[in-house]
């Protein structure tokens, strides 16, 4: 099975409550998982998949005080590499989360799971999908 690691950077809570049901997935799937506040910022060389949680900010970015820096410091780290996205929002269609994935791809980066994007807090339909992407994880 897989070692993963989810990466992530929560404000009001929403992005903490799906990396919280995708480790729970993941690990009920199998594999070894460790979480991470981006703040920590941690090694991710380690890993065979690695999941970055961001919500969507502003004018639709990454969040820019600690999370893009993070991940533009690691980022050309990432041709290769498995990994996945995932993020909430409060507005808007979730552009944001389409030009993450855009960038990742750019970089080589090999896309294990569809993004998710989940509106505000994950419940019923959004806590499912971060179920089956834990599961996408545990299984890459």
């Amino acid at each position: 099975m897989a070692k993963v690691a989810v990466v992530y950077w929560s404000g009001t809570g929403n992005t903490e409550a799906m990396a919280e049901l995708i480790v729970e997935a993941a690990q009920g799937a199998g594999a070894e998982v460790e979480s991470f506040s981006v703040s920590d910022e941690p090694d991710i060389s380690g890993y065979d998949v690695v999941a970055f949680g961001c919500p969507a900010m502003g004018d639709e970015e990454l969040e820019e005080g600690e999370f893009e820096p993070y991940y533009a410091g690691i980022e050309d780290e990432l041709e290769g590499r498995k990994i996945a996205l995932f993020g909430s929002y409060s507005w808007a269609e979730g552009e944001w989360m389409e030009k993450w994935t855009e960038r990742a791809k750019e970089k080589g980066a090999v896309l294990v799971a569809e993004s998710l994007a989940v509106f505000e807090a994950p419940e019923d339909e959004g806590e499912e999908k971060c179920k089956a992407f834990g599961e996408a994880l545990a299984n890459a």
